[in-house]
C-alpha cells in the first residue's frame, strides 16, 4: 500500500478566509436583506387589485355577508299556475329544454302523472335531473304546486290546483262564529 497521506480528501470547499466571509454573506446575510426589501415592497402604499377601478366598491364585495333576508308579505296575492309557469317553467318546458317534458305533450307527461300529483311536486320542489330546485325562490310551494298541475292537466292529468290557505286570523273568527251564529251559547 502506499504511504501518501489522504489528507486532501477530507478538505472542504472552502479554502481562504475570504471565501469563508463570502460563504456566510451570501448564505444567510443576503436572504435576510432580501426578505426585508420584500416585505417592505409589499406593505408600501396602497395598491388596488388588478384591473380594479373602485377600490371601496371591489373591498364591498370581498366582504359582503354570505346570505342575506329578503322579506316578504305573506299576504300577498297567491299567483296562478299559469302565471307561474309564463315565469319560472316556460323557457325549458315550452320548447324541451335538457330533457324537460313539453308543455301540452302527453305522450311526455304520461308517465309523470301517473306517479301522482306529490311526487310531480316533490320533483319540483327539490329539483331533478338537468332541473334544479324550485323550491326557496320567487315562488312559494303553493305556487309552484299550481304551475305543476297546470303542466301536468296540460298534459293529460286530471289535478285540481290547491287553494289558497285562508289567514290564521280569519280561520279562528270563522269557528268563534258559528256558535254565535247558531244561537248556542258557550259554557265555561
Amino acid at each position: 500500500m502506499s504511504d501518501i497521506s489522504h489528507e486532501e480528501d477530507h478538505t472542504g470547499p472552502i479554502k481562504t478566509p475570504k471565501q469563508l466571509l463570502m460563504t456566510v454573506f451570501f448564505s444567510f446575510v443576503a436572504p435576510i436583506f432580501i426578505i426585508i426589501g420584500l416585505v417592505a415592497y409589499v406593505t408600501s402604499g396602497n395598491k388596488p387589485a388588478a384591473g380594479t377601478v373602485n377600490v371601496e366598491k371591489s373591498i364591498a364585495e370581498r366582504i359582503q355577508k354570505v346570505g342575506m333576508v329578503e322579506i316578504r308579505d305573506a299576504n300577498r296575492e297567491r299567483k296562478s299556475g299559469e302565471d307561474v309557469y309564463k315565469v319560472q317553467c316556460a323557457t325549458c318546458h315550452a320548447a324541451g329544454l335538457a330533457g324537460a317534458p313539453k308543455f301540452g305533450e302527453a305522450g311526455a307527461w304520461g308517465a309523470r302523472v301517473a306517479t301522482g300529483l306529490e311526487a310531480l311536486v316533490n320533483s319540483a320542489l327539490k329539483g331533478k335531473g338537468a332541473m334544479g330546485a324550485q323550491a326557496g325562490g320567487d315562488f312559494d310551494d303553493l305556487e309552484i304546486t299550481r304551475a305543476v298541475v297546470h303542466m301536468a292537466n296540460a298534459g293529460g292529468g286530471n289535478f285540481t290546483a290547491p287553494a289558497a290557505p285562508a289567514p290564521e286570523g280569519a280561520a279562528s273568527d270563522a269557528a268563534a262564529a258559528a256558535p254565535a251564529a247558531s244561537g248556542e251559547v258557550a259554557k265555561k
